[in-house]
């Protein structure tokens, strides 16, 4: 059955091609955005039969699309969304697939999209109510939920643990002579593993603290 289609994706390239796939197989593009702000307003002026989004788009180009995703299932009740990424969230892939009890939503990843064919059928099982995960989403998910600090490199656990000691930025440069910029890039690579969002950067060294003591 056709339908129609709201795509978001900031790389220009792989959006075309996207809207250029849904056309061919006979499905309308009502909007097609690359960012997440404008996402949320093509989705309020003209409520799609689907939503196919990236994670990582504009405007704070981290997990804004998935964010987007369960802002909008939020706001508008059985509405199909399948994620297409290359990256697994973890923050909100959870509350993603969690929502409405997992219906009409799905979450790919696109280095694992081997056929046309099986990803249209993918797209149409979810636009029908179903629920479309990769399996490597599963375990990954799974994975991340056992232990956060296994993401983590040696040194930035070794960055973790000295931020538990309440340890300022420079007071760990200078304990592991390395520069204030390597501290800056350790710290915010532990956010980011732990899946701390942006939105709690003023909590973020707290939150993440806790993690290391809760594990």
């Amino acid at each position: 059955m056709p339908l129609r289609v709201i795509v978001a994706e900031d790389a220009v390239l792989l959006r075309e091609g996207l809207v250029g796939l849904l056309q061919r197989f006979g499905h309308t593009v009502t909007a097609a955005v690359g960012d997440a702000d404008a996402l949320r307003a093509a989705v309020a002026a003209d409520r799609p039969d689907l939503v196919v989004t990236d994670v990582r788009m504009p405007p704070a180009d981290r997990d804004d699309g998935l964010r987007a995703a369960v802002d909008l299932r939020a706001a508008h009740p059985g509405l199909p969304v399948v994620v297409l990424s290359q990256y697994v969230e973890q923050s909100y892939a959870t509350r993603l697939l969690a929502s409405e009890q997992g219906r009409a939503v799905g979450y790919l990843l696109k280095e694992r999209v081997g056929a046309v064919a099986d990803f249209m059928a993918a797209l149409d099982r979810v636009a029908a109510g179903a629920t479309v995960v990769d399996p490597e989403v599963v375990q990954q998910l799974v994975r991340q939920r056992h232990d956060p600090l296994e993401r983590l490199s040696a040194r930035e656990r070794e960055v973790l643990g000295l931020m538990a000691q309440g340890r300022s930025n420079a007071n760990l440069a200078a304990e592991l002579f390395i520069s204030d910029a390597a501290v800056n890039k350790h710290v915010g690579n532990i956010f980011a593993k732990l899946d701390l969002p942006a939105d709690t950067d003023g909590h973020r060294r707290v939150l993440a603290v806790l993690r290391y003591l809760g594990a």
